[in-house]
């Protein structure tokens, strides 16, 4: 089996360097979480030897190459979240696969989760989380009940990913996030403009924009320079 767990130094949130790809590490209870942002919208974090691998698309990385998954989460179908031959090189038998009702079909041996619902593996907590389009000519992108996004609960704080969404009202009314990954590309999820709205509301910690195209960055940057408990974090993910 594949296995490698990062070493970080125990710093609050120290950004570090593994194989290609940018690293953070953020501590919480009992040790840190390493965040990998591999690509676009697939990532890995690990958290006291827990490999969990979120969308991930073989476009972005060689997965033969990187951790076995402990966890896998696809937040839905579309292709630049969900792809069969990553998922089949990370997973081993002892791999949990969480996706969504609407890829039930395409995955075997996977555990469904609805929005709302919530499962407890290795001391780790996940709940499916509303992931949909609010304006009426985007809905048929990511209609609501459909897609997931997820809230992760590791060493006692909360980390949301948010899949492909708008700046739902669920979203809105969200507490005690950590770290949040928001999506940022019109036409299917938000413009920074959203983004920033909608961090001002549930106010993270920390926010990543991901999923972003060829969004201006650095508009949302600015659009949150004045919010001294929010910190934006730009990493390269596409």
């Amino acid at each position: 089996m594949r296995r490698l767990i990062i070493c970080a130094a125990l710093c609050l949130f120290a950004a570090t360097g593994w194989a290609d790809f940018e690293t953070d590490s953020i501590r919480v209870d009992r040790g840190s979480v390493i965040i990998t942002h591999i690509g676009h919208a697939s990532l890995m974090f690990e958290y006291q030897q827990v490999v969990i691998h979120i969308d991930p698309v073989g476009t972005h990385a060689d997965y033969a190459e990187l951790p076995d998954a402990d966890i896998i989460l696809i937040t839905h179908g579309h292709r630049d979240h969900y792809d069969r031959q990553a998922i089949e090189e990370l997973r081993t038998p002892e791999t949990t696969v969480i996706h969504t009702p609407a890829t039930k079909k395409n995955i075997s041996n996977g555990t469904v989760l609805k929005n709302g619902e919530t499962i407890e593996i290795n001391n780790i907590t996940i709940e499916a989380f509303p992931a949909y389009n609010i304006a009426r000519s985007r809905i048929r992108f990511h209609p609501k009940g459909r897609d997931n996004g997820y809230i992760l609960t590791l060493g006692g704080e909360r980390f949301y990913v948010a899949g492909d969404t708008e700046d739902t009202p669920e979203m809105r009314a969200m507490e005690d996030i950590l770290v949040a990954f928001l999506p940022m590309n019109q036409p299917y999820t938000m413009r920074p403009a959203q983004v920033a709205d909608a961090a001002k509301a549930f106010r993270p910690r920390i926010l990543y924009p991901y999923h972003y195209g060829n969004s201006n960055v650095s508009e949302l940057v600015e659009l949150l320079e004045n919010e001294r408990r929010i910190e934006v974090r730009i990493r390269q993910l596409d």
